[in-house]
């Protein structure tokens, strides 16, 4: 028995269908593909931060009972996390779209983050995530959840970056808008038919 339409109607249906399938699938790759782009930039900005903290590092002068006469005891727990960070930003460049590799990679950046706030608590800078406005110390998170950023779809807290440069906030801005726009893209009825079809998952942003 064929399976083959045998009307006129049933062969316009037929191409309706895969013209529509064909449609959605290229909107959710072109949103995939917006992420992986995003991703690729906010890389490049992290990678210059670790540039940035490595080199404070090494500018460091050596403490005589430091183990090492090229690492001092002071900045022993920055090297270690930048280690730990450049590390973790390898592994996370393969896979950008998986939700465990982009938690490791919050993790290991708040380590590091934390790290140079004791090494230099007064050489720390928060961006907006427009970059527009910078404060000399972190911003502190009131949890009331109310405001213009609480309105906003995917609010998170501005970071205190190591380097004066609001480039690593802005990319991880638009790294997490381009996640908030893929995540609601393959959820969309009829459009998750498609995703489910070709194994599109949920990302996660950078928080």
């Amino acid at each position: 028995m064929s399976v083959l339409p045998d009307s006129l109607a049933g062969w316009i249906v037929v191409a309706v269908l895969l013209f529509w399938f064909v449609g959605a699938y290229n909107r959710l790759v072109r949103s995939r593909a917006a992420v992986l782009q995003a991703y690729a930039t906010l890389d490049a900005a992290l990678r210059k931060q670790l540039d940035f903290v490595q080199a404070s590092i090494t500018a460091a002068p050596p403490q005589k009972d430091a183990p090492s006469p090229s690492l001092s005891s002071s900045v022993a727990p920055l090297q270690a996390a930048t280690t730990q960070l450049a590390t973790v930003l390898g592994a996370t460049r393969l896979h950008p779209l998986d939700p465990g590799a982009m938690a490791a990679l919050a993790t290991a950046l708040q380590v590091l983050v934390n790290a140079w706030q004791r090494q230099h608590p007064d050489a720390v800078t928060v961006f907006d995530a427009d970059g527009t406005l910078s404060r000399p110390v972190p911003l502190q998170s009131t949890g009331s959840g109310s405001g213009a950023d609480a309105a906003l779809p995917g609010a998170f807290e501005p970071m205190a970056w190591p380097e004066p440069s609001a480039s690593a906030e802005i990319a991880r801005s638009q790294f997490n808008a381009a996640v908030g726009q893929y995540n609601a893209a393959i959820v969309q009825f009829p459009a998750l038919l498609v995703a489910w079809l070709v194994r599109l998952r949920p990302a996660a942003p950078l928080l």
